[in-house]
């Protein structure tokens, strides 16, 4: 038993990453996990339920939650954290590309919340975690898409914990600093030089590495958490102390 026991649980990009951490996080504390994401999932994790869902797709979206209420007899706690990434100045990416990213990581929130909301309004322990960044806080180079989108969510958690408070719903946001998860890797890859670039990365950190996922999925759980229930409006940094200290 665990304090999330008895509440069910969607994840949005929950087949990897931070995503997955934070949804074997949350059914550690005995919640009832539903990760959705646009790709299947195979294995799915013990005790877990998975659906294939794209977060740019209302459709999709609504389908998906409204399956999980049904299969699961309702929904307690969202995490909004489908997200994809951008690199380059405000000159680096086209329409489409800033189109595209701000559809997943800002709009896809919109349109996962709106379509949980009937179901979060009967719960007694409703909360939503988005899941926002550093580079929507501080001035990064070469991530000005990235940061605008992140930027937008840091503002819209504040919009939603104000407009749904009196509802009794819960909405926070995590903010990472650079997370070892396969994305960075991605980047890392693709610099021209990825030892030089991923030890820029650690000394930029004041604790001097890259964050976990599992560390972001702890800040995520206790945020969906009862424990937290005079928590709202707030956004956790763990970023290794990246926002607030200098060196």
């Amino acid at each position: 038993m665990g304090d999330c026991s008895g509440l069910v649980a969607i994840v949005t990009g929950g087949a990897s990453g931070i995503g997955a951490a934070a949804a074997t996080a949350i059914a550690a504390r005995g919640a009832v996990v539903a990760l959705l994401d646009r790709d299947a999932l195979d294995p799915i994790p013990a005790g877990m339920i998975a659906v294939v869902a794209d977060v740019t797709d209302d459709a999709s979206v609504r389908a998906a939650v409204d399956h999980v209420a049904a299969e699961l007899g309702g929904v307690d706690i969202l995490i909004n954290n489908a997200g994809i990434g951008a690199a380059g100045d405000i000159a680096a990416n086209d329409d489409d590309e800033w189109h595209r990213v701000w559809d997943v990581n800002v709009v896809g929130i919109a349109r996962v919340t709106r379509a949980a909301l009937p179901h979060l309004r009967e719960s007694k322990h409703a909360a939503i975690v988005n899941t926002c960044s550093i580079a929507g806080l501080a001035g990064l180079p070469n991530r000005a898409l990235y940061s605008a989108t992140k930027g937008a969510v840091a503002s819209l958690t504040y919009a939603m914990a104000a407009d749904h408070v009196r509802e009794g719903i819960r909405v926070n946001a995590v903010a990472p600093g650079t997370v070892d998860t396969p994305w960075v890797g991605r980047l890392l890859e693709a610099a021209e030089d990825p030892e030089r670039t991923a030890a820029a990365l650690r000394a930029r950190q004041p604790h001097g590495r890259l964050v976990t996922a599992v560390e972001v999925a702890e800040a995520i759980a206790w945020l969906a958490s009862p424990l937290a229930s005079s928590t709202t409006g707030t956004i956790l940094n763990v970023d290794g102390g990246m926002h607030s200290l200098r060196r």
